[in-house]
């Protein structure tokens, strides 16, 4: 016998996923060249070259047992005083050592917190669209997913819907800006009308209600524009981290939380976190890699590319009469379905190897995702199978 819920979990396997391993498949038939993959958000540019030479300097001047070694479960000294040194630069806010918990990027981060916050009958808030495993993870903690409806049109929050569903239940409120799938940053004037709100149910209910934001897009913004620190607008705010799509290395897996001293009963939620970790099997985020990051705080991801295949992707598909969400951040792209059948639309581009991901998953149908982190030659080579996917609705091309 096995546990149902996560059979049914298995079972159930991501669309982002499934439509990347048809990728693979569909290459060896049709040549790799032939198959246009915007399923998954997995980065085109490299690595910054300076995380490859101190990768090189780690194995050439440290022990190696130290440097393959344990560390504490909460990351190693030298880690954490770089990371709380740089977000006090960046925010100009105080952070310190002991408000950092290194994970194994920021899923297990966002995991650890909604394990520490899953109180008897929790309710977690989602803002539609939302990243699609974010359900899967609150199932595994017992708490209730609370949808709030996208704003379509905008794709900031719809507050009279937020409103209708705080309760004396709700734990959290997850906020995910520059957003996956969206693209679309949340403007500081949200976060301040969403700070208010969580402020007053906060104290209507007796509680705190966290914010807790999930950022591994937060240096990748265009346009000048720039991702709030949202602890210095709501103070009750746990931010969840990853270095995956800022330093172009998802399969390394690190991360952290930091829990500011100015959000409520911190040193519970951080013990708290701390021991939603370990009850799942964290022992400590991989060693060399936190030094890897301690030592690269620095660095900020080269947006060259990502903002050019954006402008393209944007200003290509809405010429062929597409309606496409402009990016703000992150790199990815929604695009409506002419027909609003977004799972339609996706099998009608998957016949011309167009692989595109329904936002059903995400809270958002009707639309569809594409991932701009893909090579600008794939751009351009895409382009004639989308026209003939514009033809297939009928759709008119704009001068």
């Amino acid at each position: 016998m096995v546990v149902e819920k996560f059979h049914q979990m298995g079972v159930a396997k991501s669309r982002i996923r499934v439509l990347f391993e048809y990728g693979m498949a569909q290459a060896k038939i049709v040549g790799k060249e032939n198959v246009f993959d915007f399923s998954i958000g997995n980065p085109s540019v490299p690595a910054p070259a300076k995380v490859a030479d101190t990768v090189r300097e780690l194995l050439e001047t440290v022990d190696p047992i130290t440097l393959h070694g344990y560390t504490p479960a909460g990351g190693c000294a030298e880690a954490r005083e770089s990371i709380a040194a740089d977000l006090c630069k960046r925010t100009g806010t105080k952070i310190r050592p002991e408000n950092i918990f290194f994970t194994c990027g920021a899923a297990p981060a966002m995991t650890s917190v909604m394990n520490a916050l899953a109180v008897d009958g929790a309710e977690f808030v989602l803002l539609a669209p939302y990243f699609s495993e974010y359900p899967a993870y609150a199932k595994s903690t017992g708490a209730t997913c609370v949808v709030v409806p996208p704003d379509t049109e905008n794709f900031q929050i719809r507050f009279d819907e937020l409103e209708k569903r705080i309760t004396k239940n709700t734990q959290m409120v997850i906020v995910n800006s520059p957003n996956n799938p969206s693209g679309v940053i949340y403007s500081v004037e949200t976060l301040q009308k969403l700070g208010e709100i969580l402020t007053r149910k906060g104290e209507e209910f007796g509680h705190p209600i966290y914010i807790v934001s999930d950022e591994p897009y937060r240096e990748l913004v265009y346009d000048g524009l720039d991702s709030a620190y949202i602890p210095a607008i709501y103070p009750n705010t746990i931010i969840c981290y990853s270095y995956s799509k800022i330093l172009s290395m998802p399969g390394e897996r690190i991360g952290y939380v930091c829990v500011p001293d100015c959000c409520a009963d911190s040193e519970a939620v951080y013990a708290a976190i701390a021991g939603a970790a370990r009850a799942v099997g964290h022992v400590c985020a991989p060693s060399m890699w936190q030094l890897v990051v301690a030592r690269n705080t620095e660095l900020r991801p080269d947006l060259k590319t990502y903002d050019a295949n954006r402008i393209t992707l944007y200003t290509e598909l809405t010429k062929m009469g597409f309606r496409c969400v402009k990016p703000q951040g992150a790199f990815y792209m929604m695009v409506e379905a002419p027909d609003g059948d977004s799972m339609a639309f996706s099998d009608r581009a998957k016949a011309l190897n167009i692989l595109t991901v329904p936002c059903d998953g995400f809270g958002c149908p009707g639309f569809t995702r594409f991932s701009t982190c893909v090579s600008p030659a794939m751009i351009q080579r895409s382009l004639p199978a989308f026209r003939k996917l514009a033809e297939s609705y009928g759709l008119k091309a704009q001068a």
